[in-house]
């Protein structure tokens, strides 16, 4: 989460030296009672891409100019998150969609497709239970619907999560280059480790999804491998093909040898996942 926050241990991606791309120029707009910053580039139909816990624009690396060459991408940052400010507010799965709702509504977006990865995934599965007419279709990156999902390792590490362990992190240091506040980073610290400690259990809402959603997961990722196959079932995938029916709108995605920090990196693989479900694409089998 991320998905599930961004999972600390997505947290060293920004340990590791920044992409350089153009970068298109920021906006601002009134979000929730926060200044929200978003970045505009691309050209084609509109598609909102929402980063993972402790990251930003600039952490989500060159997937955005790549998705930018056939979508006009959105690419906005979170609640406390790069420049967007902070507010008196926890963050939530459900606060993260809600903001996701209202910056469409203050840009005039009446409906798009989303990608998320890690949190940003999870803030993407709740936007289109909460909002599912704001939805077109759902891009997924390592993501869960329910806290039992994640890897024994991770649930074990969660009670014992405390700020105090990422404040020497270099991306501590780096939060502070973007930050509306720059000592803002122990209390979004504080916020994150609590929305790890949230409820989750969201079997019913995805069930009731009638949009399209991509689940993108590495085979090593935070999520356990049943647990993607789990929410596949869930949205009506896992069914035979070249049964003279249509395959589900919903499709599963397995990066090899990737773990939850891999995924957002393996651009080549990560976009031939995207762009074709964004594009309704399906491969021909010898029976269609």
């Amino acid at each position: 989460m991320s998905t599930r926050a961004a999972l600390i241990t997505g947290l060293l991606i920004l340990a590791g030296p920044a992409l350089v791309h153009a970068e298109p120029a920021g906006q601002r707009v009134r979000v929730n009672s926060m200044e929200m910053y978003y970045e505009v580039s691309g050209k084609g139909d509109p598609l909102i891409v929402l980063h993972g816990a402790y990251m930003n624009i600039p952490a989500m690396g060159a997937i955005i100019p790549k998705l930018a060459q056939t979508h006009t991408v959105y690419a906005l940052e979170f609640q406390g998150h790069g420049r967007t400010t902070d507010i008196d507010r926890p963050i939530t799965y459900p606060n993260l969609a809600d903001d996701v709702a209202a910056f469409m509504d203050a840009v005039g977006l009446k409906k798009a497709d989303v990608f998320g990865y890690s949190m940003g995934a999870a803030a993407g599965l709740q936007l289109a239970i909460r909002h599912p007419q704001k939805v077109n279709k759902l891009a997924a990156a390592s993501v869960a619907y329910d806290a039992e999902g994640w890897q024994p390792e991770f649930k074990a590490f969660i009670p014992q999560m405390k700020v105090e362990m990422m404040l020497d992190m270099p991306f501590a240091e780096d939060y502070k280059k973007l930050a509306a506040n720059p000592n803002g980073f122990p209390a979004l610290v504080a916020k994150l480790i609590a929305l790890e400690k949230e409820p989750m259990a969201w079997e019913a809402g995805v069930k009731s999804l009638k949009t399209p959603v991509l689940i993108i997961t590495g085979d090593a990722d935070v999520a356990t491998l049943e647990h993607s196959v789990a929410l596949f079932r869930l949205l009506g995938g896992g069914v035979m093909g070249d049964m003279g029916k249509p395959l589900p709108a919903s499709r599963l995605a397995v990066m090899p040898a990737t773990s939850h920090t891999a995924v957002i990196d393996q651009l080549d693989l990560l976009h031939g996942f995207v762009e074709p479900f964004l594009r309704g694409e399906v491969p021909k089998g010898i029976f269609q």
